[in-house]
């Protein structure tokens, strides 16, 4: 495993001009799985202490955090994250804050899984950010309050233990612990701001949940699906295509540089586990000028398995939602999308049911992670 940087202590004070210019971050190497805290996927934060100078809701923010060093409010220097009041000690003797005194917010993640690694960003908190992180996990079934989650009943597994963190910076953690998490509290000690939040990590869908709804999109990132690679991640990442929802925006798909030669583009997927396909969907929202020519998919079972084309190469009409049914159900644990000779889709729908082998894997999986 790649060591993962650390930065610590304040970040010079903003001197003008771009606010990113001397911002802190890294490559980390688990930014290729899922953020689970995504919003698109029903991610909230639900509850935190205090929240006097900044709202908790912007730490699941999609975009990155933005700075104004001209924007103020009654309240004082409105920031662009999660940011608690100073906190005071116990009396004039005693003015500092104990050594356990923090402020916590409770994070409902949008697809329950097991989390690789975690990003606590700082931007723009330089002198503001709070001296250490800690990020505690529960699994509970269903929607909990923040009175149900904070009850003494509830056990918390520590996925980054109190650990120092530096202003204005992308501040990363990786986590081996292997359970599934419904819920994260974070902690910052004693207070301070956080900008962003990112949980990295891989969906583990109810397999109840699943049985029930019988046929369903077997390749969708809140079921159990993912991306496993790409030819081509120029303009926006693969994994756009199986979120949930239709795109609203072309940067809301999966877009290629232009090819100049006589090769394709393509996106590798793992479905949620083996899987019975009957239906496709390949959708060109708001791909208009660059949606890609033609495409086709194809399946394997197994890492071993065989790629087998399932929709032969087909025209795409810009900015539309294609519909296939297949002449017969296609089995597999893999798909692969390949598009002619580049350009774009904004998402790919597998309809279909898990197979009895497939079901039980994922049921075992689910019962090992204490699902």
């Amino acid at each position: 495993m790649t060591a993962i940087p650390s930065f610590t202590g304040d970040a010079n004070p903003y001197g003008g001009g771009d606010p990113y210019a001397d911002y802190r971050t890294a490559d980390f190497p688990f930014t290729h799985h899922a953020d689970l805290a995504d919003r698109r996927l029903g991610a909230g934060v639900i509850a935190a202490n205090d929240e006097f100078f900044a709202q908790r809701e912007n730490l699941l923010v999609p975009e990155r955090a933005e700075f104004d060093p001209e924007h103020f409010g009654h309240k004082g220097k409105i920031m662009d994250g999660w940011e608690t009041r100073r906190r005071r000690g116990a009396s004039a003797g005693h003015p500092w804050p104990t050594a356990d005194d923090h402020d916590w917010a409770l994070i409902r993640l949008g697809a329950p899984g097991v989390v690789r690694g975690i990003v606590v960003d700082t931007a723009h908190f330089r002198g503001n950010y709070p001296q250490a992180v800690s990020i505690e996990g529960t699994s509970v079934a269903g929607s909990p309050s923040p009175e149900e989650l904070l009850a003494d009943d509830v056990k918390w597994t520590t996925l980054v233990p109190r650990t120092p963190v530096g202003g204005h910076a992308a501040n990363g953690f990786a986590v081996d612990v292997e359970q599934r998490f419904t819920h994260l509290r974070v902690n910052q000690h004693p207070d301070g701001g956080i900008a962003r939040l990112r949980v990295y990590g891989e969906v583990v869908p109810d397999p109840k949940w699943l049985a029930a709804l019988g046929t369903f999109d077997v390749v969708a990132l809140e079921n159990g699906g993912g991306v496993e690679d790409a030819s081509d991640l120029f303009y926006s990442p693969a994994t756009n295509t199986i979120q949930p929802g239709r795109s609203r925006k072309m940067d809301d798909g999966w877009e290629t540089r232009r090819r100049r030669d006589q090769g394709n583009d393509w996106i590798r997927y793992r479905l949620a586990e083996q899987s019975e396909i009957r239906a496709i969907e390949i959708d060109t929202a708001y791909l208009k000028g660059n949606s890609a020519g033609w495409a086709s998919v194809s399946v394997k079972d197994g890492e071993a398995g065989e790629w087998r084309e399932i929709l032969p190469r087909t025209r795409l009409q810009p900015d539309t939602n294609h519909r296939f049914v297949l002449p017969e159900p296609a089995v597999g644990t893999h798909a692969r999308v390949d598009i002619y000779p580049d350009g774009g889709i904004s998402r790919l729908r597998l309809h279909g049911s898990l197979t009895a082998e497939g079901a039980a894997r994922l049921t075992a999986r689910h019962q090992e992670l204490g699902g």
